[in-house]
């Protein structure tokens, strides 16, 4: 069997566009400090990166959730695997995502993190795949918007190989 992956989007239009979000964002936190969540393990590729384009304060937490039930799908159902260091009460928080798919357990992900009564609470993805939301999610930062594709590099991995790749690729699968 081997793999092989067309480039999407290239290391440079992905870094242009990591740029982009961090600009905004430092607008729209000006005069604030941000505490970024991080979702293990595709997210913190991005979210390094998005750090460094940040101007204003940056303080940082990683979280670690698994979405268990039958079969091979998002049930939504969230077992959280590493939990926030830091409590987020009273902060602006970012959730920092590398894609959002289906939205069911970033859904519960962000009701749960509502509950720890953070002072604002917002969504930013590398990757927003809408044709596969089965749950609306309200997403404040997209870097790229996608099509039903199956993608890998810069975090994203197809059986935890190509997550170090600079860009963006569609896998295509070849069996032999």
């Amino acid at each position: 069997m081997s793999d092989k992956i067309k480039v999407l989007f290239s290391e440079e239009t992905v870094d242009e566009k990591i740029r982009e979000l961090g600009e905004k964002i430092s607008k729209d936190y000006e005069g604030k400090e941000l505490h970024l969540i991080c979702v293990l393990r595709g997210g913190s590729f991005f979210m390094c990166e998005l750090s460094k384009r940040i101007t204003v304060p940056v303080t940082i937490d990683f979280m670690s959730v698994s979405s268990y039930g039958q079969g091979t799908t998002s049930s939504g159902n969230i077992k959280i695997v590493k939990d926030l260091d830091d409590t987020i009460t009273g902060k602006h928080v970012l959730v920092v995502e590398d894609i959002i798919d289906s939205g069911r357990t970033l859904s519960h992900l962000l009701e749960l993190l509502e509950s720890r009564r953070p002072e604002s609470l917002a969504l930013c993805t590398l990757l927003d795949k809408p044709d596969r939301r089965v749950v609306e999610v309200d997403v404040d930062y997209t870097g790229f918007e996608i099509p039903d594709l199956f993608v890998v590099g810069y975090g994203l991995d197809y059986a935890q190989k190509y997550r170090n790749l600079p860009y963006i690729g569609v896998v295509e699968i070849d069996e032999e």
